[in-house]
């Protein structure tokens, strides 16, 4: 079943084809009415094909109504103002859609026309030190995205392009070895040191930085080891891999506590690409690409006026990096080698053992980067780049995903009271043990007030997790990600407003309807099997009604724009429209049929709620 805007726009487009074939590519312009009282959805296309045509608005309008077949969905559709068409489904069309989306596993969501190969690169945090807050938003929004284009159907291929080579690494090992801290392990040849904690690696990487900018001797040791390593020396490796099971075990462990789908086999990191970095460059060299800077290789790009395309602020051409005058490698080479990969347009390989060469690319159509929007031009770059090249086709579609930065009280990057970063093990810590907190003090009340019964520790542990996690996360996604936004405890942890747990309590809620009632509302919702089952009397059911099927548009248009905030947007109206429903429509007093259809609205209200979070990576709990 198309979504409700989809199958307006498809009836309404159709009308414009047969009432004025010479404009059969004009758009219907649908979209929901920001006041009921106009009806349900509104198209605001005949305006725009009148200036085109050289006609009245209305005149433009009243025809396309006229060809229009909507009778089975809506009431007569209205003309108003200068050519606005307002439409109102009728309550039987909207009886039987909830019906049908009752009975669906999708909750109404259809299916793409057409099935995409998506790659999302999100994540990304540099190893051998631990993930602190500055991962968190291409973390969960990364994952977000990733859950909807799943839910719609695509394949879609996750990407952790950790940063796991170069000069950081050279000047870890150089540093252990140095100050003797190389110790193998017993009983495991080729590892090193793997009973050692993170925290301990971020101090030892400490100590390496400073010595690399104070002691010329170490700084030359330490490139000498990136040698050794992008070389293959057995020795140096295997220490490198020892700091990367490190690292990754404890990304995992902030992943699962994040309720994060990466796993090891989603990481791709720098590293894989190293034996193909070269051929990059010499592709890029034979298509005419390259040109010497200041003995550095570098791509400069030009438009079709032969302009350049990106220039710097005294207006110069600003080039893209790919090989430095050492001959060493950039992220912008490692990006190329990314995209030629995904795209399965990699050149031939140096290195015939490389595995990269092995032609199990995803084969993208469409790439998103979930990084922040401090690095827009780097990607605006390396996009142009990768075009030119050949490296992404044109019908490949590359996305900068771009985000926000997370600010303090103060509206600047959010730190720890010191100054310090902070560290997400820590921000989970703390939004766990505020929501126990929350959790605590409000079973104390209910209970106090007779309203609920005492939850035992374990439960309140239970729900201080999800509710916890939850809130952080969704105080995050629910912001436009283009936008910086100021963090706040007290907003995230409100039992009301757009936040987590205001969705959450409205489920909790919608479960206790059932206990009180000593019904098995999974049973009850396999129930109404037509539209007749549902009773849409009341202006607060037909809202309900409304809002349930808004999910299907809603989840796509996230899917299209990359946009979680949407989402959350959606669930706070549609919570917002249950809680109308429930305070002016009793539910377990009210006669048959009324309360089972009443019920049946309940459950629906309860299953979109909750997929909606999950689709966001956010859980719910039986109780709060």
């Amino acid at each position: 079943m198309p979504s409700v805007q989809r199958l307006l726009e498809d009836r309404l487009a159709t009308a414009i084809r047969a009432a004025f074939p010479e404009a059969a590519q004009a758009p219907a312009v649908v979209m929901p009415v920001q006041d009921e009282r106009f009806g349900d959805y509104q198209a605001n296309g005949a305006m725009a094909l009148a200036k085109r045509l050289g006609k009245r608005p209305r005149d433009v309008a009243a025809a396309i109504v006229a060809a229009a077949d909507l009778a089975d969905v809506a009431d007569p559709p209205e003309i108003a103002g200068p050519g606005f068409i307002n439409l109102r489904f009728s309550a039987a069309w909207l009886a039987g859609q909830l019906a049908t989306m009752l009975d669906d596993a999708r909750l109404g969501v259809p299916r793409p026309g057409e099935r995409r190969t998506i790659v999302v690169d999100y994540s990304a945090p540099n190893l051998a030190k631990e993930m602190h807050v500055g991962h968190l938003r291409s973390t969960i929004i990364g994952d977000a995205l990733v859950r909807v284009l799943d839910f719609l159907g695509h394949t879609v291929i996750r990407q952790n392009h950790v940063g796991d080579w170069g000069t950081q690494f050279g000047m870890l090992v150089a540093y252990v070895e140095r100050q003797g801290l190389i110790q193998p392990v017993a009983g495991a040849p080729g590892h090193f040191f793997v009973d050692k904690a993170l925290e301990d690696l971020e101090a030892l990487y400490r100590e390496a930085k400073r010595l690399f900018d104070t002691d010329p001797g170490f700084a030359q040791e330490a490139r000498e080891t990136v040698v050794k390593l992008q070389g293959g020396d057995p020795r140096t490796r295997e220490i490198w891999q020892d700091f990367l099971l490190l690292s990754i075990g404890h990304c995992k462990k902030v992943y699962g506590r994040l309720g994060v789908l990466l796993t090891d086999a989603d990481v791709r990191g720098e590293s894989a690409y190293n034996d193909v970095l070269r051929d990059i460059v010499e592709d890029l060299r034979k298509k005419g690409l390259l040109a010497e800077s200041q003995g550095a290789q570098c791509v400069f790009l030009n438009g079709p006026d032969g302009k350049p395309l990106f220039v710097n602020k005294d207006g110069s051409p600003l080039p893209l990096i790919v090989q430095k005058s050492d001959e060493g490698y950039l992220y912008a080479t490692t990006d190329l080698a990314a995209v030629a990969f995904r795209t399965g347009n990699l050149p031939g390989t140096a290195n015939p053992e490389s595995e990269i060469r092995n032609p199990n690319s995803p084969r993208a159509d469409r790439i998103l980067y979930v990084t922040d929007a401090r690095q827009s031009l780097h990607f605006r770059m390396m996009f142009a780049a990768a075009r030119a090249a050949g490296f992404a086709p044109p019908e490949v579609s590359l996305e900068h995903v771009a985000f926000g930065m997370m600010m303090g009280s103060d509206n600047r990057p959010f730190k720890t009271r010191e100054g310090g970063t902070v560290k997400l093990m820590d921000l989970l810590d703390e939004a766990e043990r505020r929501a126990l907190d929350l959790v605590t003090q409000k079973n104390d009340q209910d209970v106090a007030a007779e309203r609920a019964e005492a939850l035992s520790d374990d439960e309140k542990n239970d729900i201080a997790r999800v509710v916890g996690i939850g809130a952080l996360k969704y105080a995050d996604l629910s912001q436009n990600r283009t936008k910086d936004y100021v963090f706040s405890w007290d907003k995230m942890l409100a039992l009301d407003g757009n936040t987590a747990p205001y969705m959450q309590y409205a489920c909790a809620r919608i479960n206790s309807i059932a206990r009180r009632g000593g019904l098995d509302l999974a049973a009850l919702m396999r129930g109404p099997a037509s539209g007749e089952g549902f009773m849409l009397a009341e202006p607060a059911e037909r809202r309900l009604a409304l809002a349930l099927l808004q999910f299907a548009e809603t989840v796509e248009t996230v899917a299209d724009d990359c946009v979680p905030h949407v989402l959350c947007g959606y669930l706070y109206r549609l919570a917002g429209a249950f809680m109308g429903f429930y305070e002016t429509c009793p539910v377990l007093k009210a006669d048959e049929p009324l309360r089972t259809s009443r019920l049946a609205l309940c459950g629906l209200t309860t299953k979109v709620i909750a997929k909606g979070l999950d689709l966001l990576g956010i859980a719910t709990a039986e109780r709060m």
